[in-house]
């Protein structure tokens, strides 16, 4: 489907347009919208990390994924208006699997070097806290939704209804979550520490201005550092479909990564530098698939789904493949480095040819299978659900 023109332009939509077009600009563009999205990625981790030891960890950490994905949903809310259906997916399955297959590991190896170089023994696992029970939980729910979407070919504006009551239900079983102990502060980094133990008031002044300042910094450079790449990409003769799945991806999720590695450098962090990743899977299966459908109906100017081409299928599958097998390994509550290692490589498969991509997806859900088996038998531990439970028990049903 080509570039459209949409029977109505509602204002809201009109100003989305206007903040994100995508406008030609100069490949040097990089060299100030670059360093503005890293500068934006860290202030947002500061507050991210200052503020979990005033509201749940889980629920800081799910703002800060919404906040450094505006660059996702913006590249994806333009797509979608302009009724380019053929990119949505590419886009979405491009990112999840980029956050999986590639920030997970990446999270692990990152602790894992500083580990080795503080002169500590060699890292065998990434161990999560009880309380990240609910981000391993509020993952499983998605994914067994999206498996429906798969199976019947079509994602609908009643889906995007489904979707976003998973998310509300997770953000509001993370509000009700108590914060970090606050014996853990002299842990942080100076600039957190510092916020940390300032007076109250300027605290929260400190801590909303730099979420604040970091979501919009990361909206104003976003599109500028998306159109320089995209010039270099046609300089360079890089197809669109790969530049929309990949690429854009890279861009779109650099906060992600900056903050995420930038916790990594602790062993102690690395659990929360995970479960940022874990936020921004969630986030992204949840609102960002719902968005689509009601961004494209809008455009359209009548009720319309998406429905799925083969080779849209193929993608949809192979990256629920690997979120399921990544869902699995979380169950028992810690990511080994096996498991890092072998996601690290089946990620990068794909790439090598693309008929490489259906069975690999075959092989993910198989993999899903035996560990499911071996949880079942007592070979894998199975904590998540049963922390869960009890999380739910002491924290959100009284």
């Amino acid at each position: 489907m080509g570039l459209l023109t949409p029977r109505k332009t509602p204002s809201f939509f009109l100003l989305l347009l206007l903040a994100v077009p995508l406008a030609e600009v100069p490949p040097s563009t990089l060299f100030w919208a670059g360093p503005a999205i890293l500068v934006s990625a860290i202030a947002i981790a500061w507050a991210a990390e200052s503020a979990q030891f005033f509201i749940a960890q889980g629920f800081a950490l799910a703002i800060l994924a919404w906040l450094q994905t505006l660059p996702e949903f913006a590249v994806e809310a333009v797509l979608a208006w302009h009724q380019q259906v053929q990119f949505l997916l590419a886009n979405l399955t491009g990112a999840l699997r980029l956050l999986t297959g590639f920030g997970w590991p990446v999270i692990y190896f990152t602790a894992a070097m500083f580990q080795r170089r503080r002169g500590g023994a060699p890292l065998k696992v990434i161990r999560l806290h009880e309380h990240h029970a609910v981000e391993v939980m509020g993952l499983a729910a998605p994914l067994l939704y999206m498996g429906a979407i798969a199976w019947k070919g079509s994602l609908t504006i009643y889906d995007s209804a489904g979707l976003i009551l998973l998310y509300t239900a997770y953000l509001l079983i993370l509000s009700r979550m108590p914060p970090e102990d606050p014996e853990t502060i002299e842990d942080l980094e100076a600039i957190p520490r510092k916020i940390v133990t300032s007076p109250r008031m300027l605290r929260i002044a400190i801590i909303s201005g730099l979420f604040l300042a970091g979501g919009i910094l990361i909206y104003v450079a976003a599109e500028p550092f998306l159109a320089s790449l995209l010039a270099l990409s046609v300089a360079v003769g890089i197809p669109a479909f790969v530049f929309i799945q990949w690429v854009a991806p890279v861009v779109s999720e650099f906060p992600e990564m900056a903050s995420t590695f930038y916790w990594a450098r602790s062993v102690d962090r690395a659990p929360m530098a995970l479960m940022n990743m874990v936020s921004s899977n969630i986030n992204q299966w949840t609102l960002l698939t719902a968005m689509l459908p009601i961004v494209l109906s809008i455009s359209v100017g009548t009720v319309t789904p998406i429905v799925f081409d083969p080779e849209q299928r193929v993608e949809l599958l192979l990256t629920l493949g690997q979120a399921v097998v990544g869902m699995t390994f979380l169950m028992n509550m810690q990511l080994a480095w096996y498991e890092a290692a072998i996601m690290f490589v089946f990620f990068w498969i794909p790439f090598v040819h693309s008929s490489w991509a259906k069975p690999v997806t075959i092989l993910y859900f198989a993999w899903a299978g035996v560990e499911l088996v071996r949880m079942l038998v007592g070979h894998r531990q199975v904590l998540a659900p049963g922390l869960f439970v009890r999380i739910w028990n002491e924290h959100i049903r009284r």
